[in-house]
């Protein structure tokens, strides 16, 4: 048996076995090991022990290895020893199972463990794409799971949980209160229940624990064995599978026995854990040569992963062989540094092409003795362990993961298997960076390592025991040293700082995330965070880490040519920064809440600094940035920044005691300062070579996900050092990085040496925007959670209404879970209730599907929209915009503001008390002059200037005023020292005192070309003569912009210098640094025209400029006026609402009374300066350039206007020919009804070609059609005939069967005809056409046939990618643009036939009974070959080619004629039947229904009448005979031998009605319609009765025959239902009809007594279907409206429109439907002629005939399935279905919802003829329209013939949202209103029009 193991993987065939020994065999097994277990009961059980272990050496021997695995020709030879394949593994198990069970039976023995069980936790394992739960109201842990049985039995109502898709798989927590309250468990856990169960019978698993511990190391054995290095250039994927495959059944048995519950998994845990059993069985010493073998595979295997990389010299010694393990080391890493010159460089690093940096990075691990141990020493003291190693070896296969995680419910498992998994770290993370399938492995580790850290209890215990942290953090630095690069920042060439490679696999792919994602975990439990913390080795290494970061994805602006490639690595880089800097930070950070803390952040912020410190030695950084580069990655910076901001927020440190010298304050600004300027240049398109990727980065860095990781800290940094530093060198600084600083002139011209003009106005107002940013932001200086979270909330909503789920993502959460801020939090709910308004998901119809918003509240606009916050929080520009336009319309509709509004200015939340030297940047000179040049620049209108500029200067001053140091004081204009050299422009920093002072003269530096320099020389430089010589240009305005900036700024070098020297000591450095500033930037001699000093005469205040300003801006002398001067109140209540919206002048007015207010000089110096009657601002003297920019705007204004008024002519033109072009299509409406006889207006309907434009009658060799949409349906076999709307199963029990729609009736009556009677009369009995009838719709427009063609000609050579597809002949109408796929020939005729044939005649019915019979009998030659008839034919090839073959055949004979006259009444039918559908049903509503407007009935029938009259029937069997004549030799029929016809009784009237007219030649003659409508509607009367007399009881029918005898006799006997219905009942008795037989007539029979009314209403019901398609058919033939009424005069109204009813008929007396009867024969003599062909058929089918009788006639309209109101209920019983094709669970379930058949969509396992299933399903139940609801996405699509499109979700969440594809699992509710457009949308056949997205699914849905 053992020998024919090999074959098992040959999977060779199996030989019979002779069938006696087999089951002897099991007697044999059950009794041994019965007699074992006695043997092994006795107190002393050596002998038994020693029986065991021989028999399971022969069972389990190892000497059958998997050589199948190890390579296959051996196995092939092995193989032919006979046995099975896999004989002997089972053989093997079989005997285990046996052993365990003690000679019991298994499943037994299975069910007495499983009693033992303390059920305490659910720990139910599970894999990928499984549907769990997680309920974050329960939930200790973030990432707590529950399976669905779990939660569902749990309580959680009103909770925030979610639903979903597991993607690494999961474990269930339910009863782990580490992990979750105790309140969530469900029924089964919530009961400790362990004291209750009873103690486990020692004898019950004795033989476990003999039986087990082989059965694991023959496990272990095979995996040795099938373990082979991979080759170098094989992949071991392969093998290791194969392998697998074979033990599958192995670890299947395992995995049951961790199912039996506690009892046998604690027995397992003994065996796994237990090192002496280890010990003895793994040393590989023994005399078996075999188990020497397996060990040394094991040891070679150990060897060769011990290693980081394979070209290490490997020390590979064995200590105590007993032991049986081996310790590796590598030499070199604890070594001295001297070693590792001679190491070889390894590929990994010649990657990098230097070999030194390698050696770099090898020094940098050199860190201390820990490393070696962590990464290369591995020690197996268990089974567990050395299972766990294999595991990892073959990369974690599936069934093992499940296996080791099915244990853990065992409490010491649980530890054991944690430290051995610790153990095992290093091992784990080289395994998954060789691996080529990284992402399942990595789903896998995390799948184990977050059931492992997540229960803080064990992260604790391990972080002490087996030092977790330091494992962590080195596995994770060792990792990242693997793709270190040097970094270019700063200093290429000295450069000696090393950053990761954001472009190698291990970043782009992410394949560091399972370690990261474990340290977040264990950094969330504070214990743990606490100690990590502590431990300064611990952060030394930990920010050596995060430094490898730090400078990362450098970009380098492209100057000349755009970059060949671009990389797309930046996503990497800010993947890695967010996952493996910023959230391991925002984990520390949430323990750093209070004031005990102090010492930790003390720590951190301690080693950032050195870590910084060592970073800009490294990159070798004194004090300017290098040009031209960015890089938006500085963790470091951002780790101090976050941990300062949490010191001052909630420890209460004193900020200074935690911030550095100032000279590292300077360092520390320049990098952020760096990114901010990098934004703005990216938004100016100076990096427009660079790439889009650019772009991306720029918006990354603001993005939601990333911002509080990024520029918040960022930007909170600015603000530090900011609040520290000189204000003057800050603002400069600011000035200059932005590269405007020559900007910021006096001089009308000016040289920018670093910038082109055309990007100065952006750069202008970025920098402005970033100074306003950073005085305005307050979100780490002193705002509140809450405050934060509802100032976020308004800027998101006032860019654009959200959902919910949008804003949860939109608002930058705290990434750590545990922070308190959890989306979905109470506060988010409180907060966002308070600010915004929940809209409604609305409805267009035909429009798109809204979802539920929320939109800002009034008094939000009113007084929180904040500008500021919404520039910083917007990825998108045009965002920015947006919140502005919505603001502009809230102000004009709430009357608040008309005009163009300005940016609000918001009150701030005030400053907390560490940041107050933030203001000093509002009242420093330097940001004074800057303001005061600006606004003089504004008021000249220089160049380059807007009004956003103005904006935001303003914004300054108006902060400044807000923020002023408190009382002005004199004492600051005596500076001393270098200060004096301000005097000239401002006395004081105050800005309070600023804004009066008056500047008169300022020097400017001008290049030598601007004008006023060449006027100078001709003039004396006297200030006067300089002003006198401009004014002819622009009074005192210079005309560029470069000058004021010299004198301006170089007083900023000074300060430089000043600054400089403070801090350098060392003087020769502090002139390095200065010299190229002073020297290049500020004079660069050569390279630009020479500058020369002009001086400028100003005389202007910052107040008297704003005042002039707003002159300026309203355009009017004296605008401006003291309010106060009136109302003296002002100052006293400052806070007007009047000031708070509007443009620039209100924000200059409120800017003037703030400076009022705070000072009274200011106050009486603006009240002076509007005294002064101010000199008209600049005279009119317009420069021709002015003029030249007035005129272009005049110019445009008015195009603007122009192209107004043409585009509303258009759209008025466009508006009303739409109109006619709507009502082309119905040409009788046109002409007024009431022309006389005398006067025949020959007129011919017009049309208009929307094509070539031209319009004219339709004509045979030039005929015009309409645009239509043909398309099968099944809509109308739909239909029920109960009211009660069928709902989607969600019970097994609940199953639809389609026996009661009307498609599978009217299918069982036109089978059971067809079994009786004659074919051919069969089809003319019945209409098809429930199923698959072809239905055609219009929009209205018409074009030339020959037109079309072009048209369809010049579409199939357009190469666009249409949504339709042109050979099939589908188009969009050149008008509309509605789908459409055939055209429709008008029939020419003139509109005076139409009139003629209206007019009455005065012939009796019988004559007209008659002519019918005549006409109809004139064969119908087929037209001469005119286009016109060419295209009928076409047409109505189409229409047959539109729905499949299976829906026109019904003949018995195929390809038989009648099938094709059928076919094309039954086609008519259909119209009719839908039209009717779509006017609700009945046809109460009148005729004013816009159906009528757009129907092409009328021209559909001159086709069908065309084709029809090809067919003449012969007269003989012309049912009009049978109607009109009475036939004497009544029994000459029944001789013949064929089958008979089918009698007149059982046909379908309205059937009846389409033949007779299709047969008539057209157009119709009225009279001949009302006759045919008569003389079919006393058939269908008749019908009516007999179907009555049915349904009666016996006595009921004897009564009516007695009571209408009695008055057969009187004058209207004919017109009374009593005397037909005693006719009827004494003419059927004489055959079988009433024959009961048995009990069927209960069904049959109704029990309630028949009163005269309600036989009145059964007959009206009756009959109504006939009257209401017929009423159509009147009001489309002859173009007559249709009254409306109400329901129940339906009949009446009816009736008499169609002429049925005697015009003198009085409506006193109740109003009986008999009347309406108008006989033409005899009716008591055709009645028993009809009633003669019903009893000779009864005679033999006495059931049948009765069933054919009663037809049921009234179907209600056809709905969708009605789906219940939770999608839960859905999803939980279909999404784990099996497919009844197939049996499996599909992948994607989905249900139709005409019919609830359940399909597999894409499902290759039910693909029939390259047909998938839903495709298939669709044809078949909806002829090719299908409706599907995937269950695992929750929407809806449609399948039309060969397109597909996603319809939407008609499930909500409570937020009025969808939940595409389940992805947030939230509970969805149903949407009605959206179920009945789709509904609408099926019904009315409209899907083409209205959804727009379609595309082809070729099949394969």
């Amino acid at each position: 048996m053992a020998a024919a193991a090999a074959a098992a993987a040959a999977g060779g065939p199996q030989p019979p076995q002779p069938e006696l020994p087999a089951s002897v065999l099991a007697l044999d097994k059950a009794a041994t090991a019965a007699h074992l277990k006695a043997a092994l009961s006795r107190p002393d059980n050596r002998a038994g022990a020693e029986e065991l272990q021989a028999l399971l050496e022969r069972v389990l021997s190892a000497e059958r290895p998997l050589a199948a695995a190890a390579g296959g020709e051996e196995a092939a030879a092995a193989g032919g020893g006979g046995g099975g394949p896999g004989a002997a593994e089972e053989e093997a198990l079989e005997w285990c199972k046996c052993l365990l069970a003690g000679g019991g039976g298994y499943d037994e023995f299975c069910a007495a463990v499983r009693a033992y069980d303390p059920a305490a936790l659910c720990g139910l394992v599970w894999t990928a794409n499984f549907v769990a739960y997680r309920c974050r109201t329960c939930g200790i842990s973030p990432c707590m799971s529950l399976c669905a049985e779990c939660f569902h039995q749990g309580d959680h109502t009103g909770h925030d949980f979610n639903m979903f898709r597991s993607q690494a798989g999961g474990a269930c927590d339910c009863g782990d209160s580490n992990v979750m309250r105790e309140s969530g468990f469900c029924k089964r856990h919530q009961l400790k229940s362990s004291s209750n169960i009873p103690c486990v019978p020692k004898d019950l698993l004795m033989m476990s624990e003999f039986v087990l511990p082989r059965f694991i190391f023959c496990l272990i054995q095979y995996l040795r064995e099938g373990y082979n290095e991979p080759a170098a250039d094989v992949p071991l994927e392969k093998d290791l599978n194969k392998v697998l495959q074979l033990l599958e059944p192995q670890i299947s048995f395992l995995e049951d026995l961790t199912k039996m519950g506690g009892a046998m998994r604690s027995v397992l845990t003994q065996v796994l854990t237990n090192q002496q059993n280890y010990k003895d069985l793994t040393s590989g010493l023994g005399e078996n040569a075999c188990a020497k073998k397996s060990h040394e595979k094991y040891l070679i295997a150990l060897k060769s992963s011990g290693l980081t990389y394979p070209e290490d010299k490997l020390v590979y010694g064995m200590q105590e062989p007993s032991a049986g393990t081996s310790t590796l080391a590598v030499q070199g890493f604890a070594g001295a540094t001297g070693t590792l010159g001679q190491v070889d460089s390894s590929d990994e690093e010649d990657q990098d092409g230097s070999q030194g940096l390698g050696k770099r990075k090898r020094v940098k691990l050199s860190s201390g003795t820990k490393d070696q141990s962590i990464m290369d020493v591995l020690k197996h003291k268990s089974f567990l362990e050395e299972l766990l190693f294999w595991t990892i070896k073959y990369e974690f296969p599936q069934k093992m993961v499940t296996f080791l995680l099915n244990m853990l419910p065992d409490q010491e498992y649980k530890v054991a298997f944690t430290k051995t998994f610790v153990q095992h770290y290093a091992f784990i993370m080289k395994t998954l960076k060789k691996s080529h399938e990284s992402d399942t492995m990595s789903n896998r580790i995390v799948h184990i390592s977050v059931q492992l850290f997540s229960n803080e209890e064990l992260a604790r215990q391990v972080t002490e025991e087996c030092q977790l942290l330091d494992i962590m953090v080195t596995v994770l630095l060792y990792m990242m040293e693997s793709c270190l690069i040097k970094s270019e920042l700063q200093d290429e060439e000295n450069s000696l700082h090393v950053v990761v490679n954001c472009g190698e696999a291990l970043l782009k792919n992410n394949t560091y995330w399972p370690l990261v994602s474990d340290f977040i975990n264990i950094l969330s439990h504070q214990s743990v965070a606490k100690r990590f913390l502590e431990d300064h080795g611990l952060l030394v290494t930990w920010m050596n880490f995060v430094s490898f970061f730090q400078g990362m994805n450098l970009n380098k602006r492209e100057l000349n040519e755009h970059v060949e490639f671009e990389s797309q690595t930046y996503y990497a880089a800010f993947a890695a920064e967010l996952e493996a800097c910023a959230q391991p930070m925002w984990g520390l950070l949430s323990h750093c809440k209070v004031r005990e803390t102090q010492e930790y952040t003390q720590n951190v912020v301690r080693y950032c600094l050195e870590a910084l410190q060592d970073w800009f030695d490294a990159i070798n950084f004194v004090d300017e940035p290098a040009p031209n580069q960015v890089t938006f990655h500085l963790p470091l910076h951002r780790y101090y920044a976050m941990f300062l901001s949490k010191a001052v927020k909630c420890q209460e440190l004193d900020l200074d005691s935690v911030l550095p010298d100032q000279e590292m304050l300077m360092k520390l600004m320049i990098h952020p300062l760096q990114i901010q300027a990098s934004l703005a240049e990216i938004h100016s398109n100076m990096w427009v070579r660079n790439g889009l990727q650019i772009k991306g980065q720029a918006m990354t860095y603001v993005q939601s996900h990333f911002c509080n990781s990024m520029i918040d800290p960022d930007i909170y940094l600015l603000q530090v050092c900011a609040s520290r530093l000189d204000p003057d060198y800050f603002i400069s600084s600011i000035f200059e990085r932005f590269k405007v600083v020559d900007l910021l002139t006096m001089a009308s011209q000016h040289q920018n040496t670093v910038l082109d003009a055309e990007h100065e106005r952006s750069m202008l107002e970025g920098a402005l925007t970033f100074l306003v940013i950073l005085l305005s932001l307050r979100l780490h200086l002193g705002m509140s959670d809450d405050e934060i979270l509802r100032a976020e909330m308004v800027a998101q909503l006032c860019m654009n209404d959200r959902t919910h789920s949008s804003l949860l993502d939109l608002i930058p959460e705290n990434p750590n879970p545990k922070s308190g801020i959890i989306p979905g939090s109470y506060s988010f709910e409180s907060v966002l209730s308070a600010v915004a308004d929940f809209k409604a998901p609305v409805f267009e119809p035909g429009g798109s599907m809204q979802q539920g918003m929320y939109t800002p509240k009034a008094e939000v606009w009113d007084q929180e929209f904040d500008p500021v916050m919404v520039i910083l929080r917007t990825v998108y520009r045009r965002d920015v915009q947006s919140a502005m336009d919505r603001y502009t319309a809230f102000l004009k509709q709430s009357g608040k503001f008309p005009g163009n509004p300005w940016p609000p200015y918001k009150k701030r939340t005030p400053l907390h008390p560490s940041y107050k030297g933030l203001m000093r940047l509002l009242h420093c000179k330097t940001l004074h002059i800057v303001l005061f040049t600006l606004l003089y620049k504004i008021l000249m209108d220089h160049q380059n200037l807007s009004e956003h500029v103005l904006c935001m200067v303003l914004y300054l001053i108006e902060l400044g005023l807000e923020n002023s140091p408190g009382e002005e004081s004199d004492e600051e204009a005596s500076v001393v020292g270098p200060e004096r050299c301000h005097d000239s422009w401002f006395p004081g920093s105050n800005l309070v005192s600023n804004m009066r002072h008056f500047i008169n003269y300022v020097r400017v530096r001008v290049p030598e070309t601007a004008p006023e320099v060449k006027r100078d020389s001709l003039a004396s430089t006297s200030s006067d003569s300089l002003g006198s010589l401009q004014s002819s240009r622009r009074p005192k305005v210079l005309q560029r912009e470069n000058s004021g900036t010299a004198q301006v700024f170089s007083l900023v070098a000074e300060r430089r210098k000043k600054f400089q020297e403070i801090i350098n000591r060392c003087s020769s450095e502090a002139n390095q640094v200065v010299r190229p500033k002073t020297s290049s930037k500020w004079s660069a001699p050569g390279s630009v025209p020479q500058l020369t000093t002009a001086i400028l005469e100003i005389k202007e205040s910052i107040l008297s400029l704003l005042i002039k300003l707003h002159h300026k801006l309203s355009g009017k002398q004296n605008s401006y006026y003291p309010p106060w001067l009136d109302d003296i109140e002002i100052l006293i209540q400052p806070e007007i609402p009047k000031y708070s919206h509007g443009d620039g002048i209100t924000a200059i007015e409120r800017i003037l009374l703030k400076a009022a207010l705070q000072s009274r000089m200011n106050k009486r110096i603006i009240e002076e300066i509007c005294r002064k009657v101010t000199p008209p601002v600049p005279p009119k003297k317009i420069t021709t350039a002015e003029k030249k920019t007035l005129d272009k705007e005049e110019r445009r204004q008015k195009a603007r206007e122009r192209q107004q008024k043409l585009l509303a002519e258009f759209a008025s033109r466009q508006k009303s020919f739409m109109e006619t072009a709507m009502d082309v299509d119905s040409p009788e409406t046109d002409i007024p009804m009431e022309i006389t006889t005398a006067e025949p207006q020959v007129s011919e309907t017009v049309y208009d070609c929307v094509i070539c434009g031209q319009s004219g009658p339709s004509s045979e060799d030039r005929p015009t059609g309409l645009v239509v949409l043909l398309q099968a349906s099944s809509v109308l076999g739909q239909c029920r005939d109960s009211t009660e709307p069928k709902k989607l199963p969600i019970t097994e029990e609940e199953q639809i069967y389609p026996w009661d729609t009307c498609a599978a009736v009217h299918d069982v009556r036109l089978s059971l005809l067809q079994r009786y009677f004659k074919d051919s009369s069969c089809l003319l009995a019945v209409s098809i056409g429930w199923e698959g009838g072809v239905y055609v719709q219009t929009c209205g427009h018409t074009l030339h046939i020959d037109c079309h063609k072009s048209y369809m000609e010049s579409l199939r050579n357009d190469q666009v990618l249409q949504g339709f597809s042109v050979d099939k002949g589908e188009f969009t109408c050149p008008l509309c643009r509605q789908f459409a796929n055939s055209v429709l020939p008008c029939y020419p005729g003139s509109n005076v036939e139409n009139n003629l044939w209206k007019r009455a005649s005065n012939k009796s019915i019988q004559d007209l009974i008659k002519d019918v019979e005549e006409l109809q009998g004139r064969p119908g030659a087929f037209p001469s070959e005119t286009n016109l008839s060419k295209e009928m034919e076409s047409v109505m090839k189409d229409i047959k080619n539109t729905t499949q073959k299976k829906y026109r055949d019904y003949s018995k004979t195929p390809g038989s004629p009648d099938n094709d006259f059928l076919f094309m009444y039954s086609v008519a039918r259909t119209n009719l039947e839908l039209e009717l559908v779509h006017r609700g049903g009945n046809l109460c509503s009148g005729g004013a229904s816009t159906a009528g407007k757009r129907s092409c009935l009328n021209q559909l029938f001159h086709v069908l009448a065309l084709h029809m009259r090809l067919y003449s029937i012969d007269s003989e069997y012309n049912p009009w005979r049978k109607l009109t004549q009475l036939i004497e030799e009544m029994n000459s029929q029944l001789g013949n031998e064929e089958q008979p016809e089918v009698p007149i009784l059982y046909h379908d009237v309205t059937s009846l009605l389409l033949i007779q007219i299709l047969m008539m030649p057209q157009p119709l003659h009225k009279d001949h319609f009302t006759c045919i409508v008569k003389v079919l509607f006393t058939l269908l009367y008749i019908q009516g009765l007999v179907a009555l007399s049915v349904k009666c009881s016996e006595e009921d029918r004897s009564t009516w025959k007695h009571v209408g005898a009695l008055r057969k006799n009187t004058c209207e006997a004919e017109k009374s239902y009593e005397v037909l219905l005693s006719f009827v009942i004494s003419e059927l008795s004489k055959g079988k009809l009433y024959h009961e037989e048995g009990t069927q007539e209960g069904a049959m029979v109704s029990p309630i007594a028949w009163s005269p009314e309600s036989m009145e209403k059964y007959l009206q019901d009756f009959c109504l279907p006939f009257l209401r398609i017929t009423s159509l058919l009147q009001h489309h033939l002859f173009g007559e409206d249709l009254p409306a009424c109400q329901e129940e005069e339906e009949f009446a109204v009816l009736a008499s429109c169609l002429g049925l009813l005697p015009t003198f008929y009085q409506t006193e007396h109740p109003f009986i439907s008999a009347s309406c009867l108008d006989w033409s024969v005899p009716a008591f003599d055709i009645i028993s002629q009809w009633c003669f062909e019903i009893n000779s058929f009864t005679e033999q089918h006495t059931e049948q005939g009765k069933a054919l009788l009663i037809q049921e006639s009234r179907w209600k309209l056809p709905h969708l399935l009605q789906l219940p109101e939770n999608y839960n209920t859905i999803f939980q019983y279909y999404h784990r279905k099996t497919c009844s094709v197939c049996t499996k669970v599909p992948k994607d379930p989905a249900v139709c919802l005409v019919c609830g058949t359940f399909v597999c969509l894409k499902g290759l396992c039910c693909k029939q003829q390259s047909f998938c299933e839903c495709v298939l399903h669709s044809q078949n139940c909806g002829a090719g329209t299908g409706i599907f609801l995937l269950i695992n996405a929750s929407v809806i699509i449609i399948i039309r013939g060969h397109r597909f499109c996603l319809w939407g979700s008609v499930y909500l969440d409570a937020h009025g949202e969808e939940d595409r594809d389940l992805r947030r699992g939230k509970p969805l509710y149903i949407c009605k209103e959206r179920y009945k457009v789709l509904e609408q949308q099926w019904i009315s056949h409209t899907f083409d029009h209205i959804n727009k997205r379609w595309g082809p699914h070729y099949n394969g849905l």
